[in-house]
C-alpha cells in the first residue's frame, strides 16, 4: 500500500521514521517547500506545491495513492481543506495528524485574537519591544507598527523585497531551550511575544519564559479546520495506519 504524508512539522518527520520499518507500507512526504534548508525524512520525498484541490486530486489517483495523513502545520489549512476535498474525491481514507493547542496557565499573560492582522492591531500603545514569532511570510501585517522595534525569529530570512517592521532579524530553528528563551527576552528587554497557537514542545519554551518573567503573549488562535478523524500524536496515527492495513 501507499501512503502519503502531507508534512511540515516534527510530527510529520517522526511518524515518517516510523512508518518506514513496516513491511508493505510505502510512504511518501510531501513538504510545501517554503523552508530553504528543510529537514529530510525518511522514505520518498517530494516537494512543492499540487495546484490546489485539483492538482491533489489528480496526483493522489496518478501516484495510486491508498491513504493519506494530514500532518500540516496547525495554521496551514488551506492544504488541509484542499486534502479534503481531494480525499473525498478520490475515495482515499484521511487522518489529520494535530498536536494540541498551548492551554493557558496560571501566571499566563495572554491576549488572545483570531488573526496575525489582529495581533498587529493589539500592539499600539501596548509595546515597544516586541518577540515576534509568527515566521516570515506574515512580516508585513506589522510594517506600519512605526514606534515598535521588533526582534523577528524566523528559520529563514524574508525575501529581498518582503515588507519588515523595523528592528532585529534572528534566524534560528527549534527546539529551543527555556534558558535560551528566558535570555532572549533579558536581553532584548522584550514586552511582548506575538506567537501562533501552534502547540507542541519545540517552542514552547518561549511561552513558560514569559511566564516566569511576567512578559505579555499576544496569542493568535488557529484558524478552523476540515472535519474528518483526527488524532494528537504519532502513536495514535501509527494505531490508524495498522487498522487500516488490516482491513
Amino acid at each position: 500500500m501507499r501512503l502519503l504524508i502531507l508534512g511540515g512539522t516534527g510530527d510529520a518527520a517522526e511518524l515518517a521514521a516510523k512508518v518506514a520499518t513496516i513491511q508493505g507500507l510505502e510512504a511518501i512526504t510531501s513538504l510545501a517547500g517554503r523552508t530553504r534548508e528543510p529537514s529530510v525524512p525518511l522514505g520518498g520525498l517530494r516537494v512543492g506545491g499540487f495546484g490546489g484541490a485539483a492538482g491533489l486530486t489528480s496526483y493522489l489517483r496518478v501516484m495510486q495513492i491508498d491513504l493519506l495523513i494530514d500532518a500540516t502545520h496547525p495554521f496551514a489549512t488551506q492544504i488541509s481543506f484542499n486534502a479534503a476535498d481531494a480525499a473525498t474525491e478520490v475515495g482515499v481514507p484521511r487522518l489529520m495528524l494535530i498536536r494540541p493547542p498551548w492551554e493557558k496557565a496560571s501566571g499566563d499573560r495572554w491576549i488572545e485574537v483570531n488573526s496575525v492582522e489582529a495581533a498587529a492591531a493589539s500592539l499600539e500603545n501596548q509595546a515597544q519591544r516586541v518577540f515576534l514569532t509568527v515566521g516570515r511570510q506574515e512580516l508585513a501585517a506589522f510594517a506600519n507598527c512605526e514606534k515598535i522595534w521588533f526582534l523577528m525569529r524566523m528559520i529563514d530570512p524574508p525575501s529581498d523585497d518582503a515588507l519588515v517592521p523595523a528592528g532585529m532579524i534572528l534566524c534560528d530553528r527549534g527546539p529551543f531551550t527555556l534558558n535560551n528563551e528566558r535570555q532572549i527576552l533579558i536581553h532584548h528587554k522584550i514586552d511582548i511575544i506575538v506567537s501562533k497557537n501552534s502547540g507542541g514542545d519545540a517552542t514552547k519554551a518561549k511561552i513558560i519564559a514569559a511566564r516566569e518573567l511576567g512578559v505579555n503573549v499576544v496569542m493568535v488562535n488557529r484558524p478552523a479546520i476540515p472535519p474528518g478523524e483526527q488524532v494528537t500524536d504519532v502513536d495514535n496515527a501509527l494505531e490508524w495506519l495498522f487498522d487500516k492495513l488490516h482491513d
